[in-house]
């Protein structure tokens, strides 16, 4: 890495650090997702008595731990939005851009920063969420050591870091803070739904970024599940959205003015 590229790395870890809404995104995904995830698997354990048969041979422990992943994901949707948008929004983009002509090390610079910070926060908070989970559980609990559950896990905290790289690409495209969310959060948490839920569709949603990332998370497959890719096909489907929204956003930074 070059001294200037050094520089506009620093530049945009101090930017990030000095705004109060993306500290106050992050620290909410974390909260969010641990305190859900522990409700969840807390009431799991006193509903599995209940359970039908196959219910309890379909049950997963560390899935289930993750349940606070689908409002934390919210806050790192927020996180991803705000850090690319609060310059547009400020009026700042000019200064940041005569600062450093080169847009796409601009860009770039920022998206690694961000992602960086992400990954490190949702890792932590995957794993901890898993712990915490599985001390809720008591008996039905599943182990690290288990087959396939550090990959669940840590695909856990890849799974939060790439919904808030997606959500970049996304804000570099629109450069609005209140589109870019007004877009992604019906698109998350309507539309996917809607499309993974009806027969007519399942095969389409399967393959949006939320429905097929997910699934590295998964360590008991469902009954009848005949998806035509595994877990790390799975995060790969969601790496390709992620990777096409930054090319987006790439593309349109170079072309317009700020």
């Amino acid at each position: 890495m070059s001294m200037a590229a050094t520089q506009v790395v620093r530049s945009e870890w101090t930017k990030i650090r000095s705004v109060a809404s993306t500290v106050w995104t992050l620290s909410l995904a974390v909260v969010v997702t641990i305190a859900l995830g522990m409700l969840i698997t807390a009431l799991s354990r006193h509903e599995f008595d209940r359970m039908s048969r196959q219910d309890r041979l379909t049950f997963d422990p560390t899935y289930i731990s993750f349940a606070g992943m689908s409002l934390g994901q919210l806050a790192m949707i927020v996180f991803g939005v705000l850090v690319v948008s609060n310059e547009y929004s400020t009026g700042m983009i000019r200064t940041s851009l005569a600062a450093v002509p080169q847009r796409g090390t601009f860009l770039f610079s920022k998206i690694a920063v961000a992602t960086g910070l992400a990954l490190v926060v949702a890792l932590a908070t995957s794993f901890v969420a898993f712990f915490l989970g599985q001390a809720m559980l008591g008996a039905h609990r599943a182990s690290i050591g288990d087959p396939h559950v550090l990959r669940a896990v840590i695909g856990g905290g890849i799974y939060m870091t790439l919904i808030a790289v997606f959500s970049m690409g996304v804000a570099a495209m629109l450069r609005s803070p209140m589109l870019s969310l007004g877009i992604l959060m019906p698109f998350f948490f309507l539309i996917s739904n809607i499309l993974g839920n009806v027969d007519a569709t399942k095969k389409i949603g399967r393959f949006l970024p939320d429905q097929a990332g997910s699934k590295i998370m998964q360590v008991v497959p469902r009954v009848g599940e005949d998806t035509a890719y595994g877990p790390w096909g799975g995060l790969g489907i969601m790496m390709l959205w992620a990777v096409a929204a930054l090319a987006g956003g790439y593309v349109l930074l170079k072309k317009r003015d700020a």
